[in-house]
C-alpha cells in the first residue's frame, strides 16, 4: 500500500461532521478492499447530519457517512473469485444475512439483520479505503464511469419504486419531488414505457431541469392545500394519473398524491420525512381503491440499473451537477443541503 492514510468523513453527532484519519480496513473472507473513487451525497445523509437521523433510523454514535459509492478493487480477501485487483465496481451498500425468511424469499431489503452503510459506525464510504462483500460489488463495463457507478444506488431506488408501481407502456405518472430520486424515477418510468409524466416541486429551477430531462409537465407547488394541488395536476395532465410516486416525504405532498391518483390507481411512497408520522386521507383512498404502497431502498435492482446505464436507456450523468474532493466534504454537504448553484447530485471524489 503506497498511501497509508485513510481520510474519512465522520459524523460525530448531529450537526458535527469532521475529517479525520481512520484505520485502513483489511478484507475479510469473501470481502474485497476498495480504493473509493466517487461517493454521492444522498438526501438521507443531509437528514442524518442536520436532524440526527431519518425516519426510524437514528445515529447514536460516530459514523462514517456515504452509501452511494464506486471504486477500484485493490485487495482480495480469502475466497473471492468473482473479482480481481484493478476491477472498477459499483458498491451495493446493504449486505443482508442471507439466511432469514426475507432473504430466502428474495426480499433481502427487508432483512432485519441487514448491514447498511448509512447507519453502521464503520461501514460508510466517504473515505479513501473501505472493505465490502464481493458479491455486493458490481463490476463496471469499461465505458461506464465510476461516477455513473456511484449513481446506481439512487437509480436502484427509482427502479424499485417503478417496479412497485407496476409502470408499463402507456402509464400516466405523477412524480412528486424533483430531487435526484424524483428525477431518476421520472427517467426510469419513461424507460419503462410511461407516456405522460408530470413532476411537482416547490423549487422552480428543479422543475425547469425536469423539463429539460423530458418531463411533459412541471408544476410548482405553491400551496399546502392538497386537494387544490390535485386539481391542478389533473388540469395540467388532462386526467388523473394512474400512478403517483412520492419522493419528498413531505406530508402535504403525500396527501396530494392520494387525492390526485386515479381511482383504482397506485400511490408509491418513497420519500422519508423528518417526522415518523403523517396524516393521510385514507378514507378518500379507501372509497376509490387507491393502493398505497411503500418502497424501502431496493432489492435485486443493481444489475438492472447497471444495464440501463450501460445500454443508454437512462442517462444519469446530467444529474451530477457538482464535484468536490474529499478534503472539501463540508463544503459539499452545504452545497447539497442548500441546493446552491442548482445542485441535484453532489459527488465527492475520495481518490484525488
Amino acid at each position: 500500500m503506497l498511501e497509508m492514510e485513510n481520510l474519512s468523513a465522520v459524523m460525530k453527532k448531529k450537526g458535527e461532521l469532521v475529517l479525520e484519519n481512520t484505520p485502513i480496513p483489511l478484507p475479510g473472507t469473501e470481502e474485497v478492499q476498495i480504493r473509493v473513487s466517487a461517493v454521492g451525497i444522498c438526501g438521507s445523509d443531509n437528514h442524518y447530519l442536520e436532524h440526527g437521523g431519518i425516519g426510524p433510523f437514528r445515529v447514536t454514535s460516530p459514523v462514517i457517512l456515504g452509501h452511494e459509492p464506486a471504486g477500484v478493487v485493490c485487495a482480495l480477501g480469502e475466497g473471492v473469485t468473482s473479482l480481481q485487483v484493478g476491477d472498477r465496481v459499483a458498491i451495493e451498500p446493504g449486505v443482508p444475512c442471507r439466511m432469514c425468511s426475507y432473504c430466502k424469499e428474495g426480499r433481502y431489503n427487508l432483512c432485519p439483520d441487514i448491514v447498511f452503510c448509512a447507519n453502521k459506525p464503520t461501514r460508510g464510504f466517504m473515505r479513501r479505503f473501505s472493505c465490502h462483500n464481493a458479491d455486493f460489488c458490481h463490476k463496471l463495463p469499461d465505458h461506464v464511469s465510476l461516477e455513473e457507478g456511484a449513481i446506481l444506488e439512487p437509480l436502484s431506488v427509482a427502479i424499485h419504486a417503478c417496479r412497485r408501481a407496476e409502470i408499463c407502456l402507456g402509464s400516466r405518472v405523477l412524480i412528486m419531488g424533483a430531487g435526484a430520486i424524483g428525477l431518476l424515477s421520472m427517467l426510469t418510468a419513461k424507460a419503462m414505457g410511461a407516456t405522460r409524466l408530470i413532476v411537482t416541486d416547490v423549487v422552480q429551477d428543479r422543475l425547469d431541469f425536469a423539463k429539460k430531462l423530458g418531463a411533459h409537465h412541471a408544476l410548482r407547488v405553491d400551496t399546502r392545500d392538497a386537494e387544490e394541488m390535485a386539481r391542478r395536476v389533473e388540469a395540467a395532465l388532462g386526467c388523473k394519473p394512474e400512478i403517483s410516486i412520492e419522493c419528498s416525504g413531505a406530508e402535504p405532498s403525500i396527501q396530494t398524491g392520494t387525492y390526485a391518483t386515479r381511482s383504482g390507481g397506485v400511490l408509491v411512497l418513497v420519500g422519508n420525512g423528518s417526522t415518523p408520522t403523517v396524516n393521510l386521507p385514507l378514507v378518500n383512498a379507501a372509497v376509490r381503491e387507491v393502493d398505497i404502497r411503500c418502497c424501502f431502498r431496493y432489492v435485486n435492482c443493481y444489475p438492472l440499473a447497471l444495464e440501463m446505464v450501460a445500454l443508454g436507456k437512462v442517462d444519469a450523468k446530467p444529474l451530477i451537477t457538482h464535484h468536490f474532493p474529499l478534503e472539501k466534504t463540508l463544503d459539499a454537504f452545504e452545497t447539497s443541503r442548500t441546493g446552491a448553484g442548482g445542485a441535484i447530485k453532489v459527488m465527492i471524489h475520495c481518490d484525488q
